[in-house]
């Protein structure tokens, strides 16, 4: 039991126990709307736009946390805008204009970088390092939690009715246009407090491979959201403890994990498995092969 425990006896691994609970829970938990809604470009890119952001909040702010957030949460909302904007404005569809704007923000959040007169590694920002979280960071995973979970909780019949039929969701008086914005305003709030541990590259694998893995053991939409975060926690939690004992980086570890439980699914789900369909298929191929034999002795 103490190589279980052990790691947490240290604070800054307390800390990081914490912070995987809590952005691990919100991003499972909000991943099956992303994963459901199919916006998981929408969320690359938005992971993607942080960078600048947090660059420009660098430069002004120094490392305050406060500074970070806005300068994270201003730069993805000014990407997911602007690609509505180019989308209704132009022939470009918004697929591309996200496309083109996440990369140009990226490249400008790489430059920008290069000029902040504190010491700033590139890496921290694009991998994470929970094991470095504070205080304040914790603070705004809470704050970020208690305000984007009570909500899609409230909203959960319109959205439901938002991924599954847009057309009936209009008909019965749903404003589907301020429901796309709330959702990715809570999209990107919990992009910008999952930072720390995974970094821009790695958030995309956080926010849906524990969505992803539940869909391909249910059907049930209530199931998907709560089982994806409670998913979500366990790879989380896991990945940060395998991270200690194999002293490698925890962002990594942490969506390892995630996709070793998504690879499980899919080879093994009852339902919708690789296996337990190759093993049906099979079946009903030797019965169907067995009727016809028995149907050709039979004349």
């Amino acid at each position: 039991m103490d190589f279980l425990f052990e790691p947490f006896q240290h604070a800054f691994m307390q800390r990081a126990l914490v912070a995987c609970v809590v952005i691990g829970f919100l991003n499972g938990f909000l991943g099956a709307f992303v994963v459901l809604r199919r916006m998981a470009l929408m969320a690359d890119s938005l992971s993607h736009s942080l960078l600048p952001g947090l660059a420009v909040g660098v430069l002004l702010f120094n490392l305050a946390p406060l500074g970070l957030f806005v300068g994270a949460l201003s730069a993805a909302l000014m990407v997911a805008l602007g690609a509505q904007i180019l989308a209704r404005g132009s022939r470009v569809k918004e697929d591309t204009a996200l496309g083109v704007l996440y990369t140009v923000a990226f490249s400008a959040g790489v430059v920008l970088l290069h000029f902040v007169k504190v010491r700033v590694s590139l890496m921290h920002y694009l991998f994470g390092n929970i094991l470095g979280v504070s205080n304040q960071d914790l603070w705004v995973g809470y704050g970020v939690a208690l305000a984007v979970l009570p909500l899609l909780v409230a909203l959960e019949r319109p959205l439901q009715l938002l991924l599954f039929d847009p057309a009936v969701a209009r008909s019965q008086g749903i404003r589907t246009g301020l429901l796309n914005v709330v959702l990715v305003v809570a999209l990107v709030l919990t992009m910008v407090s999952s930072l720390q541990a995974v970094g821009v590259i790695l958030l995309l694998g956080l926010l849906i491979s524990p969505a992803a893995t539940v869909y391909l053991l249910c059907d049930s939409f209530p199931v998907m959201l709560w089982g994806g975060g409670v998913l979500g926690m366990i790879g989380a939690v896991t990945g940060l403890w395998l991270s200690y004992w194999i002293g490698v980086p925890s962002g990594a570890c942490i969506v390892l994990v995630l996709g070793a439980f998504f690879c499980l699914a899919y080879l093994f789900s009852p339902r919708y498995g690789y296996i337990p369909q190759l093993i049906k298929s099979r079946h009903f191929h030797e019965e169907s092969l067995a009727r016809w034999n028995d149907h050709g002795h039979g004349h």
